[in-house]
């Protein structure tokens, strides 16, 4: 499985911004799908994330509320809309999904997700 990731860039604080991860090889409805991002200097972390199933997605605390994960079979893609971006939202984006249905805590860890994709940059001024 190949992740494409799209859709970063320059934005000001307050403004919103999509991000787009297409897998090649499956489909997104047999793929549980997550956005992690990395700030300079700092460790990947979780951002959000959705399961195969399309069960009720998953949020990290700082995103919470601002953010949402979806999915578009027809598109065979998934999204990640940004709403009310931060300058602490700065960072490189990347999606990446497995063909497990992990448990509720593996969410949250990059080492549960065994397709990458390349990362998109959002930049946040301020």
């Amino acid at each position: 499985v190949q992740l494409q990731a799209s859709g970063g860039g320059l934005v000001q604080a307050g403004a919103s911004q999509r991000l787009s991860c297409a897998p090649s090889g499956r489909t997104v409805s047999t793929l549980t799908m997550g956005w992690f991002r990395q700030a300079a200097g700092k460790e990947r972390e979780f951002v959000a994330a959705i399961r195969r199933s399309g069960a009720a997605p998953f949020y990290s605390d700082p995103v919470k509320g601002r953010f949402t994960i979806s999915r578009d079979n027809a598109k065979n893609t998934v999204y990640l809309q940004m709403n009310s971006l931060k300058p602490a939202d700065t960072a490189v984006y990347y999606c990446a999904s497995t063909v497990l249905n992990p448990i509720m805590s593996a969410l949250f860890t990059p080492e549960t997700y065994q397709y990458w994709g390349q990362g998109t940059l959002v930049t946040v001024s301020s």
